[in-house]
């Protein structure tokens, strides 16, 4: 029954917003971070737990282990976009969604054909020089050793990637939040809107439908018009043809 009204939501609108968190994902072969199987509670050989890793004090400290971590755990080229990804791509096609807001950094939304995507956490696929600020793609970083250095300056090069302990982009958090607001449809995908302030985007929404599609429990499940405890994938491939 939940299908039926979620592919009669998206048929009647043409002002839909989906955010999506790493559950999207998963469906590629990604992992997410704190499920069962997530990065989070993976075992690694460093001494450090993933969220020191990942946060930007260790950067600066450890920069060469970040980088042995970052390599191996966070990025995945051979990826491919998944149901979800292409679903969400043809429904910007038909102009019915207006953006793609993700906590993702895995460029998955743009290789599916999504061209409104705003990057809550950045992207992989940026990277740029401290020093000099010259722009290098996610190839310069996996193909270097130790500490991927600018041709340039010497410069270290850092992952346009949001850490623990750094702001999100003010920008595209203004910009997300302004779509929700003016979303007639918000579709939440894959995330347990746990993670602020990226969650917090979702008090934004004034409009008529709020469908959230997770397998876990989120705090948003009681305010949801549609829920649907499913993987994202599976279920957008059912209602967009």
């Amino acid at each position: 029954m939940s299908l039926d009204k979620l592919k009669q939501v998206i048929d009647s609108s043409d002002n839909i917003v989906f955010f999506g968190g790493a559950g999207v994902s998963t469906e590629s072969n990604i992992p997410d971070f704190r499920s069962a199987d997530g990065l989070y509670n993976e075992k690694t050989k460093s001494r450090y737990r993933p969220e020191e890793i990942l946060s930007h004090s260790f950067f600066v400290s450890h920069t060469g282990e970040f980088y042995d971590f970052y390599r191996s755990k966070m990025i995945y080229l051979d990826a491919k976009p998944n149901d979800a990804h292409i679903a969400l791509a043809k429904l910007e096609q038909r102009g019915k969604l207006k953006a793609v807001i993700t906590q993702n950094i895995d460029g998955l939304h743009q290789m599916a054909g999504s061209k409104e995507v705003l990057e809550l956490h950045g992207s992989v696929h940026r990277n740029y020089c401290m020093s000099c600020g010259k722009f290098y793609p996610v190839e310069a970083v996996v193909s270097s050793k130790g500490i991927p250095r600018c041709t340039g300056c010497n410069g270290i090069i850092k992952p346009d990637v949001v850490l623990y302990e750094e702001s999100l982009n003010s920008y595209v958090l203004e910009k997300s939040a302004e779509y929700i607001t003016k979303a007639e449809v918000l579709i939440v995908g894959g995330t347990s809107l746990t993670v602020y302030p990226a969650a917090g985007l979702v008090q934004y929404f004034r409009g008529k439908h709020l469908v959230l599609i997770n397998k876990s429990p989120t705090p948003y499940d009681s305010q949801a018009d549609i829920l649907i405890k499913d993987r994202i994938g599976e279920t957008l491939k059912k209602v967009v043809s």
